[in-house]
């Protein structure tokens, strides 16, 4: 999926939309080990009656990230997909934390930061329990790491946590949230 959709009215074409459920039902039923007792017929119905968040997964899948179905909640009825990239999402990389981190840069500027990015797709950024979640359905950031949310306590003293996988274990570090590097991107959410 090269081609993106119009971000000011946040529509897919007929054709979007279908490439994009083939692409995701393909995925799902590739990788049942990550949602086990649930039905494709139940996500597809739940995106074709959600436009806004057909919208999200594409823009997800746009820049790598390889969205799938990770679970289900009972109490509001929506479905969870988190990116399940092999590698922190490669349209996500040499990115900063947030704007204020970005502004904060004198020179050599990145494109744009996490938190902008995951707003301006519809999603969320994955917490820190959010990603050794996702790492207990596979192995994810082997060469890369991604960010996650940081808790407002660090983020007001400047840094900024992101996490990958090495030595068959997942870690949680910190830099600087103005920081970047062409191997750390993020991971992101959606309920649907």
């Amino acid at each position: 999926m090269t081609t993106s959709p119009n971000s000011a009215s946040k529509e897919l074409s007929a054709e979007q939309q279908e490439e994009l459920l083939k692409a995701l039902k393909a995925r799902f039923d590739k990788n049942t080990d990550r949602h086990q007792g649930l039905e494709w017929t139940s996500v597809q119905a739940k995106l074709e009656a959600q436009a806004g968040k057909l919208w999200s997964l594409h823009e997800m899948e746009r820049t790598g990230g390889e969205p799938d179905v990770v679970g289900y909640d009972n109490e509001t009825g929506e479905f969870i997909f988190m990116d399940c990239s092999a590698e922190s999402p490669k349209g996500r990389r040499s990115i900063c934390y947030d704007r204020e981190a970005l502004e904060s840069r004198k020179e050599h500027k990145p494109q744009n930061s996490a938190v902008e990015m995951a707003e301006s797709m519809g999603i969320e950024l994955l917490t820190e329990e959010q990603y050794r979640e996702l790492q207990e359905l596979g192995k994810f950031d082997l060469k890369t790491s991604s960010w996650v949310k940081t808790p407002a306590n660090i983020r007001e003293l400047g840094g900024a946590v992101f996490c990958d996988r090495r030595y068959n274990m997942v870690f949680m570090y910190h830099n600087g949230a103005e920081s970047y590097y062409g191997a750390r991107g993020f991971r992101g959410w959606l309920r649907v």
